[in-house]
């Protein structure tokens, strides 16, 4: 059940610092916090991520509320004793939660980390974005090493 911790703590941080953007900064402004790479950029997307399906929200109502019902069966069903497995689902679970929150709420999700690398800006995005994407890795380092497991490779 810590993983369920750790989905907490996610669904915590994220909210926090959504609400420190948007109570101290202005929709557009930039704040540099690490010279040349690191912005805080206040943003709003009503869409998912990079703003695909800008406005659609019922869409994004309706596949998170899904998401988040097939990821606790799985968290319940699957992944006891399976540590690396449950803790990829619950940094999932966070993610897909914290930008739900938002859209429940406001129709739309607070995002403010820029990063910049060179002439390449990535897209803004937030802890809950950064969450999916831990989730996502560490899901597939799961998979893999179950797999090689599975196959009796060391």
């Amino acid at each position: 059940m810590y993983y369920y911790l750790i989905t907490l703590a996610v669904i915590a941080l994220d909210q926090l610092t959504k609400w420190f953007v948007v109570q101290n900064m202005e929709i557009g402004q930039k704040i540099e916090v690490i010279p040349g790479f690191l912005y805080w950029t206040s943003y709003r997307n009503d869409g998912a991520a990079w703003s695909i399906l800008e406005g659609h929200m019922w869409f994004f109502y309706l596949i998170t509320v899904i998401v988040i019902g097939i990821i606790i069966y799985i968290m319940q069903k699957y992944a006891k004793g399976k540590r690396l497995f449950s803790i990829s689902l619950a940094f999932i679970l966070g993610g897909a939660i914290g930008n739900f929150i938002d859209r429940v709420l406001h129709q739309e999700v607070v995002d403010f980390v820029q990063t910049v690398w060179g002439n390449y800006y990535f897209p803004i995005f937030n802890v809950a974005d950064a969450s999916l994407s831990v989730g996502v890795v560490l899901m597939l380092v799961y998979v893999f090493v179950d797999d090689r497991k599975t196959k009796g490779i060391k």
